[in-house]
């Protein structure tokens, strides 16, 4: 997919890059680096692309690249929650570094996803 429009690019220089594949009626989206102020918006319009996606049901968000991730990230990741169940789509988490799973944990976070171990265990969920 990779749609994410010129105005959600994150300035070259973060290292932050985000593209997505189907797998049956899932789309796994794959975070690198960064997941902050600058690059949120470039997940928040890749996640939107993927949920519209003829018949998805779940995205699986692969979060073993991703370096860190600070409130606007995960703010991204809430409100593309949000408009995913309202489309019946569900939001998974595979491979969540240990730093950003203790912030879930903290925020509560961790009770609103589904987190797994990695891609395979997410796109193999009931």
């Amino acid at each position: 997919m990779n749609r994410a429009s010129a105005a959600a690019e994150p300035p070259a220089t973060s290292g932050f890059t985000v593209g997505s594949r189907r797998t049956g009626g899932a789309v796994v989206v794959a975070v690198v680096g960064e997941l902050d102020l600058d690059s949120a918006p470039a997940l928040s319009a890749e996640l939107n692309a993927a949920m519209d996606g003829d018949g998805v049901t779940a995205v699986v968000v692969d979060c073993h690249g991703m370096s860190f991730c600070d409130s606007t990230g995960l703010n991204a990741l809430l409100a593309a929650r949000l408009r995913a169940e309202g489309l019946g789509v569900e939001i998974r988490l595979a491979a969540v570094p240990t730093a950003t799973a203790r912030m879930f944990g903290i925020t509560g976070a961790d009770t609103v996803f589904r987190l797994h171990p990695d891609v395979t265990a997410a796109l193999d969920a009931p």
